[in-house]
């Protein structure tokens, strides 16, 4: 017998926060790799040589970025549809995350915190935070049978 579980509220809030948390971040993938100057000056105010930086990223380090934040908008995405497999999207953004994560603080030939200050340290990991907690709630909301 299949026994239909009510959707808790918490789910509709904490995916609408991570929704609106990870659209972002895809925002500000899409808009630094198109070289969007609004949003790379005016709103973001970066210096010439801060947005220099982003061209200095291989293409690995560029598709892990994506991997990171598109993996967190599917796994938000998911997660509000009740999806079993928002885990394997958060999973995903986390193994991008992982690889970026890498790359910036340690194989980069810039120190980002000489360019931007600690800005980046700190946001960083924040999002690893942000990031674990949306698996570790996916998961715990697979297996009470809430996502299918």
């Amino acid at each position: 017998m299949n026994s239909i579980v009510k959707t808790p509220w918490h789910l509709w809030v904490v995916g609408v926060l991570s929704l609106l948390w990870s659209g972002f971040a895809v925002t500000d993938y899409t808009m630094t790799n198109m070289k969007n100057m609004w949003w790379l000056r005016d709103f973001a105010q970066l210096t010439p040589e801060q947005i220099a930086y982003f061209d200095t990223f291989p293409g690995w380090a560029t598709a892990a970025w994506a991997f990171g934040v598109w993996g967190a908008f599917a796994g938000s995405l998911l997660l509000l549809l009740r999806s079993r497999h928002a885990v394997t999207a958060f999973i995903v953004s986390l193994a991008g995350l992982a690889v970026s994560t890498f790359y910036q603080f340690g194989l980069s030939s810039v120190d980002p915190t000489e360019l931007f200050g600690p800005g980046p340290m700190w946001t960083t990991l924040v999002i690893w935070v942000i990031a674990i907690a949306l698996l570790y709630y996916a998961r715990r909301q697979t297996a009470a049978g809430v996502l299918r």
